[in-house]
Formats: C-alpha cells, sequence, structure tokens
C-alpha cells in the first residue's frame, strides 16, 4: 500500500516518488542493508570531505539523515498515538550546524544510523495498520502515518543518491 497524494505536502512528492514498491516494511529492511554498503565505503579520510563551497560534508550528510529520520519516526510515532496537535518544521541547516558531526568519528555516525533505522523498523512494525491512515498536521502539512514511512525512505534514498554521484 502507497500513501494517496494528499496524504503528505506536495515538497514531500520527490521523496515519495523515491520509492519503488508498496512493501514499506521490506522496504526499510533493505534500504537499511544497502544504505550501510554506501556509508561503510567511505574512509575515515573522506568523512570531511565537500564537494563544493557551502555544501556539506560527507559527515554533516550522514548528521542531517539521521536528524530526518528521527524526526520523521516521532511525527509518525505522534500521529500513530492520536496526536491532534501540530507538530513543528526544522531548519536543517541549523540542525547540521548545531550537530557537530564533523568532530565525529564516520564509523560512530554510520553505526548509529544503522541501530537508528533497526530502532524505527521495530517501532514501524509495532504499529496496527489500522494507524498508518491517521492523519496529522507537521511542518505546517497534512500527513498520514504511512506516508511518513515513505517520506523517510524517499529521504535517505535521495540523500545515498547524492553521496554516491557527488562524494565517491
Amino acid at each position: 500500500m502507497r500513501p494517496a497524494k494528499g496524504d503528505y505536502g506536495e515538497y514531500y512528492q520527490k521523496y515519495v516518488d523515491l520509492v519503488k514498491g508498496d512493501d514499506i516494511f521490506r522496504i526499510l529492511v533493505e534500504q537499511n542493508m544497502d544504505s550501510q554498503n554506501v556509508l561503510n565505503s567511505f574512509s575515515e579520510s573522506k568523512g570531511n570531505y565537500k564537494y563544493a563551497e557551502g555544501k556539506w560534508t560527507v559527515k554533516e550528510v550522514i548528521g542531517h539523515m539521521m536528524d530526518v529520520e528521527r524526526i520523521f519516526a516521532y511525527r509518525a510515532l505522534c500521529i500513530a498515538r492520536g496526536e491532534t496537535n501540530p507538530l513543528p518544521g526544522m531548519d536543517q541547516d541549523m540542525y547540521v550546524s548545531n550537530g557537530n558531526f564533523n568532530k565525529r568519528q564516520l564509523f560512530d555516525l554510520n553505526y548509529e544510523y544503522r541501530l537508528l533505522r533497526e530502532s524505527n523498523i521495530l517501532l514501524f512494525g509495532g504499529f496496527d495498520k489500522s494507524v498508518l491512515q491517521n492523519k496529522g498536521t507537521a511542518s505546517g502539512y497534512e500527513v498520514t502515518v504511512l506516508a511518513l514511512m515513505f517520506m523517510t525512505v524517499g529521504h535517505e534514498k535521495h540523500h545515498l543518491n547524492v553521496l554516491m554521484e557527488r562524494y565517491i
């Protein structure tokens, strides 16, 4: 099952479009394995590399991916549990700037990201199918739990594509 167009803000269409298939739980597990292969292909010496001025380093991209994964999972949890209050947006550049990711070891960031995804797989797998269509407001858009799960996968896919195209 895939989210319908009205299940998320138009901005997120680019992420949903990157997800191939309908079995989001299988996709999350498979993507975790594929992502680790890509992330672990970077040597520690490449961790602080950025392909252009004003762009994020490899470590900052991974840190950003973790921040967004956490935020999307938190939003999915809140909406699955029946939260009716609007959930805030985020300033991605401020989060990366305050994340101090370049001071960390690349191995540690990759390990943390793997554990984060594994935790979210368990979280999402524990959702009753009846809550996947629960709708709430996040970052000013109406969104369903299912859409947030697809957005999580698509966001990661987007950044993995950037890493493979511009950083390797």
